[in-house]
């Protein structure tokens, strides 16, 4: 079964070298065995480098380590976004909140969570903080579509209720998920 799983990924990168890509028989490999992960490299829209993200898929579930260093005291909404771009000035270009199951924003909201939906970065007078978080639904396949995935870092906390985005302000830090 593994050998016909493999083939039909193989068979399935033919078709999508056309449109730009797919992942190498490694990075399959990986997949099927659980262990696939991808890095977002996290910067401001100046280009400052401001920590990194990395997620992994451990028994079925995405789990995102989330290292930030150099952001502004205070706490600070942090989602993972649908498209795998992250153009300054602003980063509209990651998109709305990562969403497969089209729920609403928040893991107070009774209509909700987005699966992007994140715990706050609470960062202190040294600028830097930690968390690790395994997103509350979606898959690996889906997170890593054709279009990516992004984690994006905001000005201000999340409220874990307000749909669409927490009310957790402007976009200051974006990384996009890369293979690793």
């Amino acid at each position: 079964m593994t050998g016909m799983r493999f083939w039909m990924a193989s068979a399935g990168c033919a078709l999508a070298l056309a449109a730009g890509g797919c992942a190498t028989p490694q990075q399959d490999a990986r997949y099927m065995a659980g262990h696939f992960r991808a890095q977002a490299d996290l910067r401001t829209a100046d280009g400052r480098d401001v920590g990194k993200a990395v997620a992994e898929e451990i028994d079925g579930k995405i789990r995102v380590i989330v290292d930030a260093t150099g952001l502004p005291k205070g706490v600070h909404g942090t989602h993972v976004h649908t498209v795998g771009k992250c153009e300054a000035p602003d980063f509209a270009s990651a998109g709305p909140h990562w969403n497969p199951t089209q729920h609403q924003h928040g893991k107070d909201n009774p209509a909700g969570p987005h699966a992007g939906d994140m715990p706050n970065l609470d960062v202190g007078e040294s600028g830097a903080d930690r968390t690790i978080f395994v997103l509350p639904i979606g898959t690996f396949e889906q997170l890593m579509d054709q279009d990516g995935a992004s984690l994006v870092i905001h000005a201000t906390a999340d409220d874990y209720k307000t749909d669409p985005s927490g009310n957790s302000g402007a976009r200051i830090a974006c990384g996009v998920f890369q293979s690793m």
